[in-house]
């Protein structure tokens, strides 16, 4: 399906967006926390709406 560069780059590029949203995260929040109360609430609903995606899929190919 992709090529083995390809998977190296999806994984690096994950990784280095992931650690540049968390500390812009971190920054931001500390600068302005009246404007990040409760959202971890939308950080479990993208992880629940990803993992019952994922669940479909698995189970839709069996």
């Amino acid at each position: 399906m992709f090529s083995f560069g390809q998977l190296i780059f999806g994984i690096c590029f994950f990784v280095v967006f992931t650690s540049i949203v968390i500390l812009s995260y971190k920054s931001d929040k500390k600068r302005q926390p009246q404007y990040f109360k409760g959202s971890y609430k939308v950080l479990v609903g993208f992880i629940i709406a990803f993992s019952l995606l994922v669940l479909i899929k698995y189970i839709t190919q069996k």
